[in-house]
């Protein structure tokens, strides 16, 4: 029998990702209600979500009204990916000086092997591109993160992913060509990698991670 508490973490990785991706906009109302219908569980385990993402800063409680998504100033989102490219510039950094190991250069490949496929023989933009894209996109930082074997730096990577919109797993671009550019900047950071070039692997992902940032700015910008 799946205990209360398992229901709980499951729920609460469940909202935690709607709430990162965007799929739960900021100022959406959270009744326990409803989502106990909608997700399929008592109220017991929906309850005890709300109150971990409430102390997470991801949901506000506002009385008479209940939990609602917290809405995070765009000031805020850009202190966010400004963190997070000098956190994973410095990893790439620390992963050039220290050399992938052949997990990493396997999984890191086949991130790009499965990104090229998509994004090359795909014709119009999708949510199933995205989401693949967003699995192999996760698959190449994480790797990279964890080939700087500094977990300080990874837990403090972390933190910045909880604002949403910032995650690895989560693609913002408005074009198949944004998508293709992305994915080609991918190509060069592994490059710098292989040939343990620390400086130029560093810089190319600060600018990678600059070129996400001025794009959820504009998806941002458009959408209020």
């Amino acid at each position: 029998m799946i205990s209360n508490a398992t229901r709980s973490l499951s729920v609460t990785d469940h909202l935690r990702e709607s709430i990162l991706s965007g799929g739960l906009p900021a100022g959406t109302k959270l009744q326990e209600v409803r989502l106990s219908e909608e997700l399929g569980v008592s109220r017991t385990p929906i309850r005890a979500a709300l109150q971990s993402l409430a102390a997470a800063g991801l949901l506000d409680y506002v009385p008479n009204r209940g939990y609602v998504v917290r809405e995070f100033p765009m000031s805020e989102l850009v202190d966010a990916y400004e963190i997070r490219g000098s956190l994973e510039g410095l990893a790439a950094r620390f992963a050039a000086e220290r050399g992938l190991d052949d997990t990493q250069r396997t999984v890191i490949e086949q991130s790009l092997a499965a990104g090229h496929d998509l994004v090359t023989r795909s014709t119009t933009m999708n949510d199933h591109i995205l989401r693949i894209v967003g699995q192999t996109n996760a698959a190449f930082h994480d790797t990279i993160m964890e080939a700087s074997l500094n977990r300080l730096l990874s837990q403090m990577a972390q933190m910045s992913f909880q604002i949403p919109r910032v995650s690895n797993r989560n693609i913002i671009a408005f074009s198949l060509d944004e998508l293709r550019q992305r994915h080609s900047e991918h190509y060069l950071i592994y490059e710098a990698l292989l040939a343990r070039s620390a400086t130029k692997a560093e810089t190319l992902m600060r600018n990678h991670v600059a070129s996400v940032k001025f794009a959820a700015v504009r998806a941002l910008r458009e959408t209020r």
